[in-house]
């Protein structure tokens, strides 16, 4: 991992603008810029210490439920509650961003995006 700063921890430390929908103590959630669903959020931990989901889950497990949970609600309030969660874990699986994160896609997805 890099000792700079991920361009996550540059948003939440407002270097770099973004669309955000949600933010409290330890948790932010903006609109992805490349989007691949109608409703695609990044719902992102505050704290740069996991680099991927398997960290954050051996870590701090109540943070990642808290996580969990925030994309819940913003799934309610964006989306009629339903939706995906994924985490990208890796280089391979297509993780491009070594702050863990949580890709919140939601609405009609189209042919071929994300099977």
């Amino acid at each position: 991992m890099s000792d700079s700063p991920s361009i996550f921890s540059r948003i939440v430390a407002r270097e770099i603008p973004a669309d955000i929908v949600f933010e409290n103590d330890e948790i932010i959630a903006f609109r992805d810029i490349a989007p691949q669903a109608p409703l695609h959020l990044l719902v992102v931990p505050k704290t740069d210490a996991y680099a991927d989901v398997t960290e954050l889950a051996a870590g701090d497990p109540q943070l990642l439920a808290r996580l969990v949970a925030t994309a819940k609600q913003l799934a309610e309030q964006h989306s009629q509650g339903e939706f995906r969660l994924v985490f990208n874990t890796g280089a391979s699986a297509g993780q491009t961003i070594f702050h863990v994160h949580a890709h919140l896609l939601g609405g009609t997805l189209a042919e071929g995006t994300l099977a």
